[in-house]
This record gives structure tokens, sequence and C-alpha cells, in this order.
């Protein structure tokens, strides 16, 4: 019989006892798989959200994408970067904030968001139509998220009054109605998130604006060239200004924004692994102690120590491979429970994950728990190997 047979067998013999190690494994083990799903989670859906917007490339004021200051005469500045032959659209963007004004609906505090030059838009359109030329017969075009149409039951023809505000000190300007075309769904909203969309045009003479400005543009890289190329193209031709790929984007996120998490997961994955180690390292050195009599006749019987100690190493990957296959589905389960609780924090993107997974996790994972496994068998495998055959079974028969 080779070891993996008598290792599972010296299990079987005590059911509870596997049962209970395996059980144990299983609740570290998915502990640890949400730990490790925590670890890059929020990067792995911040870089799908970059990514499904359509744009590589984000061109700001300043050297940082945490806000600063405005892009002026963004719209000459976009079309000196959309002429390179290394970016395919580009599209200029500014956020404000504006209030519903219609005297027979309530008052709301929505987002407004004002986008001029290119085709692309940073959203997914839901029902009606996107942005386009104005129509001068109709007031101007706006889109909204489907919160806002459904609190205010808006649809595709609606007509909706805004007071807009966009800039750092509240002014008085007038309430100005707009034509909604449609309904879009942006990738950074909230499930309370309540945006609108217009033209850059519009968006400029509902906040009054004299100045063409913009937060950021958003640059869509020829795929052949690449977002790197372009990113040197245009800070090539605008050295003032300064332009991340998403790529940058990531990284800086990752070494600033989400290294809070990285440090918890970091964390609580070490104490699940102690307390997987200490777990399956109690489990076995019992195991052992009870199988004195029983491990010193085997060796009497011409067993070698190295025999032994490998059913003792086979039955610690037994009991950390079963609960460690059962430690996946429940990690699952486990991570959805979590993010319903952490989606119900106000100002949480909708499509942001906490736990995403990746096969690099999976990987990890189950290298973790093998390490523990052997671990784990080390001080048991020091107690088989250092039995003295005559006196425990002298001390057995006296007993």
């Amino acid at each position: 019989m080779n070891a993996w047979a008598f290792a599972l067998r010296s299990l079987v013999r005590q059911p509870a006892r596997a049962a209970l190690g395996a059980l144990g494994v299983a609740a570290v083990g998915a502990l640890l798989f949400d730990m490790l799903l925590l670890s890059r989670g929020l990067l792995v859906s911040f870089r799908d959200l970059l990514d499904c917007t359509g744009f590589d490339v984000r061109v700001m004021a300043t050297d940082t994408p945490f806000g600063g200051p405005l892009i002026r005469d963004a719209s000459a500045a976009a079309a000196a970067i959309a002429r390179l032959p290394e970016v395919e659209d580009v599209a200029s963007v500014r956020y404000g904030r504006a209030t519903t004004a219609d005297p027979t609906g309530p008052s709301l505090q929505v987002g407004f968001m004002g986008i001029d030059y290119g085709s692309r838009r940073p959203w997914r359109l839901l029902a009606g139509h996107d942005l386009g030329a104005a129509d001068p017969r109709k007031p101007p075009p706006l889109v909204v998220n489907r919160r806002l149409a459904e609190t205010l039951r808006l649809s595709a023809g609606s007509e909706i009054a805004l007071r807009a505000n966009c800039s750092r000190e509240p002014i008085a300007a007038p309430a100005v109605r707009f034509h909604v075309v449609g309904i879009v769904e942006l990738p950074f909203d909230s499930a309370d998130a309540l945006e609108t969309a217009t033209g850059g045009d519009a968006f400029r003479h509902a906040c009054s604006l004299e100045r063409d400005e913009a937060q950021m543009l958003l640059v869509a890289a020829r795929a052949r060239r690449g977002p790197e190329a372009a990113v040197k193209a245009i800070e090539a031709i605008r050295p003032d200004l300064h332009a991340f790929s998403n790529a940058d984007m990531m990284a800086l996120f990752e070494r600033i924004g989400f290294s809070y998490f990285r440090q918890i997961s970091t964390v609580l994955g070490a104490v699940t692994l102690l307390f997987a180690l200490l777990l399956i390292t109690v489990l076995l050195t019992v195991s052992v102690n009870q199988r004195f009599a029983e491990l010193a006749a085997l060796r009497a019987l011409g067993f070698t120590r190295a025999r032994l100690v490998a059913d003792v190493l086979c039955q610690s990957a037994l009991l950390v491979g079963t609960g460690g296959v059962l430690a996946v589905p429940v990690g699952f389960a486990i991570a959805q429970w979590l993010e319903r609780i952490l989606h119900a924090m106000p100002g949480i993107p909708a499509s942001v994950r906490f736990f995403s997974f990746e096969p690099r996790a999976l990987v990890l994972h189950a290298g973790l728990l093998a390490i523990t496994a052997v671990l784990a068998a080390l001080y048991p495998t020091t107690l088989v190997a250092r039995l003295p055959i005559a006196a425990t079974l002298r001390n057995e028969a006296v007993t």
C-alpha cells in the first residue's frame, strides 16, 4: 500500500476528527481566498472601468490625476491633439453641479457634465439617442443616467429645467431647459447617483462660463500605435499638459489609492494562514500521539522512518487539499455577501467590485495552502522520526 492510501485509511478510521480538520481548513481557506481577492479586487475593477470608457489616455493640466487647475483653451488643445497620427478621438470634459428647477417636481442636486469635441462618449447608451448636433428648434440635448430617469420619470423626449453651478463660488445662474435625448450608464456611477451630461456649448451657456476650460481631455489612441505612443506625442506638442495612459493611472492608484486595501488583506491573510497552520499542526500532533503504539509496531514490523514520515505528510496534504477545495466556493459565497454590505455605503460606484477574481489568486491560494500543509506537518513528523520503538512498545504493554 502506498503512502497516500495508507494516510487516507488512517484519516477514515477517525472520521469525526478528519471532517473537523477539513471543515476548519475550509473556513480559514475561504477567508484567505477572500483576502487574496480583496488585495487586487479594486485594482482589477478600476482597470476594467477605465478600459470600458473607450479612452486610453487622460490629459490634465497638472501632474496628478487627483484634481488641480483647469485646462485653458480646451477646444484648441483638443483640436491639436486630435490631429496627431497616434490619436483616433478626443473628448473635452468638464464637471459641475446643477439643481432641477421644474416647479412641478422635486428639487434635486445632480451631477452636470459637459463634453465637447470628438464622437466617442465615456458612457453606455441604454435608451434613446446619444448626444449629437443640437436642434435649434428644441432646447439643448441632454442625457441622464437611469437613476435620475427613474426618479423623475424621464424618457427620451422629456424636458427638464436645470439651474447649473460650475464654478467654485456659488452663483445665481438662471434655469435652462434641456431636451432629454437618451438614458445612459456612466462607469463610475454609484447606485444613488443622479447624473446628467450635455454638449460643451450648452454646458458653458447653462453655467454662464465665458472661458473655454476643461477638467481633462479624454483621448482614444489608435490601436496600431498604442497609448504609450499617444502619451509621448501629446507631451511633445503640449509640454504644459500632462498625459496619463490607463496603465499610468493604474500604477498611480495602486501605489497611492489602493495601498490600504492591500495592507489590510495582507495582514488578515497572514493571520488566517497562522490559524490554519496551528489547526492542522494540533490535529496531526493529536493523531500521532494517539498512534504512538501503532507507529512503533509498524516500525518493528519493518516500516522505515521515512515511510511513516511520508504517512504524516500525506495526511496533512489530504486534510489541507480537501479543505482548500471546499474553501473556493465558500469564499465566493462570502465575497458576494461582503460585496452587498460594502455597496450599501454611499458613494460607491455600482460597477466597482471589491472582490475581483483573477486566476493568479487561485494559484496563490493553492500555493499558500500547500506551504501551510508542509509547515504544519514539521512537528508531528519530528515526533514520528524520533519515536523510540522499544520504549514505546514496553509502555504500551505495561499500560
